[in-house]
């Protein structure tokens, strides 16, 4: 009752499974013990499955083999068919895994270490910041006549210098 569940290659990607049995049990502990959420678990499992199956059809014949050129082309494909922030996900991924890979010496280096991922800025959303001097005229403005507004200056005073959110700021 205490064995091990046996691993099969049907349960992993043909070119992990090309790579022999340790290969195959890190692959298997990268997702099993270094992922502890569900959902990021499922997408680098969803992200890892694509690109050894894209390699494979490509000739890629096992995961030592994988090249940052390898890496590079299947990241360029997907920015053509994902936005950018999808397809930097999947580059984390694959960078994540073949980390894992490599400290477990399966393979001697990271392919997707040298990729770049696609460029993306966001513009908008971005929370304002105050410059000093509006800063200053906030905590002016607030009355400290009273208790209530002594605390509110003094909340806003802990806001403005340390970058404290308000739901941070009491704790």
């Amino acid at each position: 009752m205490n064995e091990l569940v046996p691993i099969t290659s049907a349960a992993l990607p043909a070119l992990v499974a090309a790579a022999g049995d340790r290969a195959g049990m890190r692959f298997l502990e990268f997702f099993a013990a270094n992922i502890r959420n569900p959902h990021t678990r499922r997408a680098c499992a969803r992200a890892a499955d694509e690109f050894l199956a894209w390699c494979a059809s490509v000739g890629v014949p096992s995961i030592g083999a994988v090249q940052p050129v390898h890496v590079a082309t299947w990241i360029g494909a997907g920015t053509r068919k994902l936005a950018a922030p999808s397809v930097k996900q999947q580059l984390a991924a694959i960078r994540h895994l073949f980390d894992w890979l490599v400290t477990g010496q399966v393979v001697p280096v990271n392919p997707a270490a040298s990729v770049r991922g696609p460029r993306h800025v966001v513009t908008s959303g971005q929370t304002p910041v105050l410059d000093p001097a509006e800063a200053r005229a906030l905590l002016d403005s607030i009355d400290t006549s009273t208790v209530a507004g002594l605390r509110d200056r003094a909340l806003m005073g802990l806001m403005v210098y340390s970058f404290a959110r308000i739901g941070a700021a009491p704790g």
